[in-house]
């Protein structure tokens, strides 16, 4: 038997989680609950924040597949953050990682380019709070990164 016939629809609005977690304490959810975002370059993002979803101090979580080849331009983040491989490959500027690896990163430090591996590649990234939309570094635009509109799909 599947588990996931007798699941529940789940209601993950930033208010309607608010609520549950105000009157339960906590909640409960799968990935494939969360509504993916799907940005121009063809990468696919999910996202949740623990704890109250409106508090931007809230840690941030992504899980994010980026497809065969894809190239995201070197950035930074505001905040602190950690990325784990969860499946496939990607070269992080000059080094290659593969699944289980895990990489931490500090705000305001730049790092990349990113380039997905030959299959794509899945990161859970987890950052230390809301300010994780990535910033452009050196003579990049930002035309690979998207932030705008991640932030958009989830205000």
């Amino acid at each position: 038997m599947n588990e996931n016939t007798n699941r529940k629809a789940v209601d993950l609005t930033q208010d309607a989680l608010s609520a549950s977690l105000n009157r339960r304490g906590h909640a409960a959810f799968n990935w494939d609950d969360i509504d993916p975002i799907h940005l121009p370059n063809g990468v696919i993002s999910k996202m949740y924040r623990i704890g109250c979803p409106k508090d931007p101090s809230s840690p941030t979580v992504f899980r994010v597949f980026y497809p065969p080849e894809c190239l995201i331009e070197a950035h930074t983040h505001e905040c602190d953050y950690t990325e784990i491989i969860l499946e496939g490959t990607q070269k992080v500027g000059a080094e290659w990682h593969s699944a289980g690896d895990i990489r931490l990163g500090l705000a305001n430090r730049g790092y990349g380019p990113l380039l997905a591996g030959p299959d794509g590649v899945t990161v859970l990234f987890i950052f230390k709070d809301g300010r994780w939309p990535a910033k452009t570094i050196g003579n990049n635009d930002g035309s690979s990164l998207h932030s705008d509109v991640i932030a958009q799909s989830i205000a």
